[in-house]
């Protein structure tokens, strides 16, 4: 949407006037963003790079101030002309700002700031504070990403308790499927990204192009041929079966994964009678992997009901691990999938003697739009401010609610070598740079400098970012 291209209105409102709500003699302001709990105690920090690139590497021209002055002024608000002129003019339209935050990818508790936020110029005090609406959406692609990491958790722990090769299996085991039940194409593109630092499967073209514009991906995920419930009803109820041999004959060859949605009528018939008669021995002699897709019903029971028909009609070998490993088929469960259904179907099928690698997952709306800031309690506030030339504590602690308490302090992520613990502490007030403070033995900085002055000082690649999220 072009109209929504000028950063100075990309805010909310009252953010016009709050430069003018600031101590007189302030110099600067000291901002911070965490997740202060929620349902995952640990978050995976993604998307700020493409967030950074996308809306603050434009400089700022009069135009846009221009644009922001007649908007204000006709909605209501007072607008900070001048401060903005300024940038303009003194700074080339870039923003000065410094911008910390922990490498993407790097897997942190709750309850520890993930990236700082602080003016540079003495002027321009009040900046931090009006780009809050902007960067704290980035509790999106983190949450998203966080979510997914610990489903990839939750599989990974199947796999190794039925599965001879976990490591080889788990990076196509939760498909995503999300992009038409997301709100935007933005949202599609920054939550599919976000996926894929944990798996290797999508079908959110969106997604893999996040990854390529903004982390110098050329290819992040695959995916397959697969039927959708048109391409099968259209050949009529009585000619499923020839639907479904049109799906081999197109793609079913050596090597190939094919996945076929099977449901349109009874899944149960088609599976004994269509794939486990009609057609066995075509799909056997394709050479390629027969994908089976239920799309209906209650997810534990089916999957399990299906694989035990696919097992008395295809057969399977018993791996090193003792459980058994379907022939020539596979099943992708795409239908009511979340956190909770794919653990109760994998400790079903696991149960009944089925190794996890049978079965994969395709998540949708669950994955990319199940979620809102709240899920990992996010916010963006100020923890410090530079006053006639001495820096004070700045944060608010409500009697109403102790969960809110926010920190104080101009703040440091430090991670000890050893240990692996973290703690976010207040830098003295004698250290210019929190950059430059000196933690005590042992601990070392967890963020790094990524953004300063217009200039982006980190430029992570994608394969970095996932090499971080798996350590």
């Amino acid at each position: 949407m072009r109209h929504l291209e000028n950063l100075i209105l990309n805010t909310d409102s009252y953010k016009a006037s709050h430069w003018l709500q600031y101590p007189p003699h302030t110099e600067a302001t000291f901002f911070y963003v965490e997740s202060r709990g929620g349902v995952y105690e640990r978050t995976l920090f993604f998307g700020l790079q493409a967030i950074l690139k996308e809306y603050l590497g434009t400089p700022v021209t009069h135009a846009m101030v221009d644009e922001a002055r007649d908007f204000f002024a006709a909605h209501g608000e007072p607008f900070n002309e001048a401060g903005w002129r300024r940038i303009v003019d003194t700074f080339g339209g870039r923003l000065p700002l410094r911008i910390r935050a922990v490498p993407e990818g790097t897997v942190v508790p709750t309850h520890h700031a993930l990236v700082t936020i602080e003016s540079t110029d003495p002027d321009s005090y009040w900046l931090p504070s009006y780009l809050e609406t902007l960067l704290l959406r980035l509790w999106y692609p983190v949450t998203v990403a966080t979510q997914s990491w610990h489903l990839k958790q939750t599989i990974r722990y199947y796999l190794e308790l039925s599965c001879d090769d976990p490591a080889a299996q788990i990076g196509f085991k939760l498909h995503d499927f999300g992009a038409r039940g997301v709100s935007s194409a933005e949202s599609a593109g920054l939550g599919g990204a976000a996926h894929l630092v944990n798996f290797l499967g999508t079908d959110t073209v969106s997604g893999v192009l996040t990854a390529r514009a903004y982390y110098h991906e050329p290819m992040a995920a695959f995916s397959i041929p697969a039927a959708e419930h048109s391409t099968i009803t259209s050949w009529g109820r009585e000619r499923e079966v020839d639907a479904y041999r049109n799906m081999l004959r197109q793609f079913a060859k050596p090597g190939a994964v094919v996945a076929v949605v099977s449901d349109s009528y009874d899944i149960y018939r088609a599976i004994r009678e269509h794939w486990g008669k009609t057609l066995r021995d075509e799909v056997i002699a394709s050479g390629a992997t027969l994908v089976v897709r239920p799309d209906s019903g209650e997810p534990v029971d089916v999957v399990h009901q299906c694989l035990t028909l696919l097992d008395e009609t295809f057969g399977h070998t018993v791996n090193a691990k003792g459980y058994k490993v379907l022939k020539h088929v596979r099943l992708i469960q795409g239908d009511g999938i979340n956190p909770n259904s794919i653990r109760a179907i994998l400790e079903r099928v696991t149960k009944g003697g089925y190794s996890a690698e049978n079965l994969a997952f395709g998540m949708g709306g669950a994955l990319l739009q199940g979620i809102n800031r709240d899920t990992q309690k996010f916010a963006l506030k100020c923890s410090a401010a530079k006053i006639d030339g001495a820096w004070i504590d700045v944060f608010k602690a409500p009697i109403t609610d102790p969960g809110k308490q926010s920190k104080r302090g101009r703040l440091a992520l430090l991670h000890h070598r050893e240990f692996g613990s973290w703690r976010t502490v207040a830098v003295p007030d004698d250290v210019a740079r929190v950059d430059d403070y000196v933690p005590d033995a042992g601990w070392e900085h967890a963020m790094v400098t990524v953004w300063e002055n217009g200039e982006l000082l980190q430029d992570w690649t994608f394969a970095q970012v996932r090499g971080r999220s798996e350590a």
